[in-house]
């Protein structure tokens, strides 16, 4: 039973004031209004009721809003008009359910799709009513009509919503998918329209009905979907070699499952899961729509549900736009540990990776990997109705500038999100799923070469950055046999250009390259070190990288970048890409997590984005919380990315004067130790010249030897903020590492299968005093040693 007016108001069909609102209608409308008697509602419930000899009414629907557009009073306008068609025609509001539809969305520049807010109220006071969405949907250039098309579709949602409301319900299609070993599985399931997945690891769940899907502006892929009820299931078996992270050589399995979701009966989008033995991974395929080839993908549905009883470990999004000269985010947060989950109300959420420990004991590590220029980088939202959801950035990074979403060509892919499992701490410390879902996204241009350096500026800061120092620690670089040296901030007005080429000369001469530091900033935030500008734009960065080429230089390292939005994750792969055209390495500092960028770029090498060795020098918080940090590290930042942390620090105070000041609270031992516990390919360490004369013999010689890069790492024994012991092998030298962030001093009994009986074993310790010491101890038979670690102590153990 159809009558309708168009162009009318709700207040047409109020059935006791309706003669006030034709009085005003235009001619146009009267001659429709006439057609019905002059009373629109009348003629309904007159047609209404000769149905009602015949059939029985199941439901009302409305679609009508655009002259109400900004009426905040219209949902109780319609619950006036939908009670009295209920009284008037004596049908049970609980049987009889009110279907309304929105109006042309936002997505297809709607001229009233502001009023779709006010009318997805509209079940806050008719509880038994239903919106039917309309993205998707096409209109007409009046921007107030849908299309034919448009109208087929939101017809076709209309029945189906229908359909389901008289007990036509779709399948309930749920489907499954394993690892390789068949410990994790997987759940794919729908909920009313809406895709949901569970994951549990031999047999206890990690994660409960968590949505899924994408919001564009070409649809909403979130809802009223359907599942197509059968995967494509295959297996994956790669095989890569790379210097420059945890392990040189990795083989990947896993088992590939593709899943396909439909909506108004085309292919919305696939959802690609590789599942390893103690991985998952998994991104959205986007579809084009329609005669749509792009498309925003203005949020993300996909969210993680712990079960009750979780504890969490996570570090703070940061507030932009805040902090030294307005450079926040940089992912350069406190952390929080064994902190319940329903307790995290941070309002800007929680950056990658999260680490979360439930209460069957099962880890769970997240994170995201595999953003580039299609894509910004994502982040935890805060904790809410139980779930944490995968939020993008805040509007207001990067000075304001860019969209928060994505832009993307179709079809395309989003980021792989990934989370690894394990009933210990060994799969977490051990993963290589960053590496292992994505693929290098060009050749190197050269062979590049990883090693140790120094740099002045985290010790002797500012007022070092003269040529005369420099060439002080090229010497320090020389004598310790390290490969690199990095000349910091304000280089180019305090050495300037042309004597920096004489240092260059100068420091090849001593068998040492050099790395430059450059402000990335541009506009994006008030950083004022210099050099600027001259990375932030592809004429003056080409220029720049043409100039360092021809000077020798090995690398740069560019720092104070804007936030996450895709703009800035184009400027990071930009200077990448450029500088790889001229043989440049890059590290990265006032940053975003490395996402994958260990493979992807194959001249990317480390990024900070952690409470890093500066600010050490800057905060006595940060400096009495060091060591509970390096216990973090192992199994959160530097778990998923190279860590370019810039440290190990034997002067005593952090300062060029040694003799007073900022303390160091930790022992000799421990900051040799985080030389092998935090991983970067290259490492600038914040040793000192008078280090040579005022460390340990011991200490020297060991920093003289240490590697960089590492064909295996394993997880000995560690908790979270409270100790990490680690190994890690480079050709056939072993190093176990071990820090300890508790007040009492640690006694454990360690096992070293990679060692044999009676192998003479050196060994780095700390007594209770915190002063360190070289030993000697031969295996035992059951390749066991008792080590004790004191508070604030390491301990560091080869086969030397």
């Amino acid at each position: 039973i159809n009558v309708a007016v168009g162009g009318c108001k709700i207040e047409l069909y109020d059935k006791d004031n309706y003669k006030s609102y034709v009085e005003t209608a235009p001619d146009w409308m009267l001659n429709w209004i006439n057609e019905y008697g002059g009373n629109p509602y009348g003629r309904l419930i007159e047609l209404a009721k000769k149905a009602q000899k015949d059939g029985v009414i199941k439901g009302i629907l409305l679609h009508q809003g655009e002259s109400n557009t900004g009426d905040s009073l219209w949902p109780k306008k319609v619950k006036g008009v939908y009670e009295n068609v209920l009284k008037d025609l004596n049908l049970n509001g609980a049987e009889v359910p009110l279907l309304a539809g929105e109006l042309l969305s936002e997505d297809q520049n709607g001229a009233c799709a502001s009023m779709n807010e006010i009318i997805n109220t509209l079940p806050d006071v008719i509880p038994n009513s239903y919106i039917i969405p309309s993205d998707g949907c096409e209109g007409i250039p009046d921007r107030l009509h849908f299309s034919a098309a448009g109208y087929r579709k939101l017809g076709k949602r209309y029945a189906d919503q229908m359909l389901r409301l008289v007990g036509n319900k779709p399948k309930n299609i749920e489907l499954n998918a394993t690892s390789p070993d068949g410990k994790i599985q997987l759940t794919v399931k729908m909920k009313n329209g809406m895709p949901t997945y569970n994951l549990a690891f031999n047999s206890k769940s990690f994660i409960l009905d968590a949505p899924l899907g994408l919001d564009t502006n070409i649809g909403d892929f979130t809802k009223n979907l359907s599942l197509k009820d059968s995967l494509v299931v295959s297996s994956v078996n790669t095989t890569y070699s790379m210097e420059k992270i945890k392990k040189s050589n990795v083989n990947y399995k896993a088992n590939e499952a593709i899943f396909t979701f439909f909506k108004d009966g085309v292919n919305a989008f696939d959802l690609i899961f590789n599942i390893s033995d103690n991985d998952v991974a998994f991104r959205y395929k986007l579809y084009p729509q329609e005669n749509h080839i792009s498309c925003v993908v203005k949020s993300e549905a996909t969210g993680f549900r712990f079960p009750k009883g979780t504890k969490s470990f996570l570090s703070n999004m940061m507030t932009p736009m805040t902090g030294f000269a307005r450079t926040a985010p940089s992912y350069e947060s406190d952390y929080g540990a064994d902190i319940a989950v329903e307790e995290n109300d941070s309002r800007e959420g929680y950056v990658f990776p999260g680490l979360f420990h439930l209460e069957n004991k099962v880890w769970v590590l997240v994170s995201e990997t595999g953003v580039h220029n299609q894509y910004p980088a994502s982040h935890l939202s805060s904790f809410k109705e139980g779930i944490f959801t995968v939020d993008f950035p805040n509007t207001s990074q990067n000075n304001g500038f860019g969209s928060s979403g994505a832009q993307m060509g179709l079809p395309s892919f989003t980021p792989w999100r990934t989370l690894t499992v394990g009933e210990t701490l060994k799969p977490i410390v051990e993963t290589t799923v960053p590496f292992d879902v994505v693929e290098p996204l060009y050749e190197p241009s050269m062979d590049y070469s990883y090693g140790r350096g120094t740099w002045s500026w985290i010790i002797w800061q500012d007022r070092s950055m003269n040529y005369d120092d420099q060439v002080k620690y090229i010497d320090l670089a020389a004598e310790m046999d390290y490969e690199y040296i990095l000349i910091d901030a304000w280089w180019d007005s305090r050495i300037a250009y042309e004597r920096m080429e004489e240092l260059i000369t100068y420091a090849k001469a001593k068998g040492v390259d050099v790395f430059l530091w450059y402000n990335s900033n541009g506009t994006a935030n008030d950083a004022f070190q210099t050099p600027m500008n001259k990375m932030n734009t592809a004429i003056a960065r080409k220029k720049e990288m043409k100039w360092l080429k021809e000077v020798g230089v090995k690398g740069i390292k560019a720092d104070f970048f804007g936030g996450d939005k895709q703009e800035t994750m184009r400027l990071y792969e930009d200077i990448l890409s450029d500088a790889n055209d001229y043989g440049l390495m890059v590290i990265f500092h006032g940053t975003t997590l490395p996402r994958g960028w260990e493979r992807m770029f194959p001249n990317f090498m480390g990024s900070e984005a952690v409470l890093a060795s500066e600010m050490l020098v800057f905060s006595e918080d940060v400096r009495q919380k060091e060591a509970f940090y390096a216990t973090l590290h192992p199994f959160m930042r530097n778990a998923v990315g190279s860590m370019e942390f810039g440290g190990t620090v034997l002067n005593k105070f952090f300062n060029k004067g040694n003799a007073k000041g900022q303390k160091r609270l930790t022992s000799d031992v421990f900051q040799l130790a985080t030389s092998v516990l935090y991983q970067n390919p290259i490492q600038f360490f914040a040793l000192t010249p008078n280090n040579l004369d005022d460390a340990p013999d011991w200490a020297i010689e060991f920093m003289k030897r240490v590697p960089t890069t590492w064909d295996e790492t394993l997880f000995l024994d560690g908790y979270p903020g409270k100790y990490a012991i680690l190994a890690r092998r480079h050709e056939k030298q072993w190093y176990i590492t071990g820090v300890n962030a508790q007040k009492e001093t640690i006694n454990i009994d360690l096992t070293l299968p990679m060692f044999n009986k009676g192998d003479e074993l050196k060994i780095l310790k700390d007594d209770e005093q915190l002063k360190g010491s070289l030993n000697s101890s031969k295996l035992k038979k059951d390749k066991q040693i008792s080590i004790q670690i004191p508070s604030m102590g390491g301990i560091i153990i080869t086969n030397e």
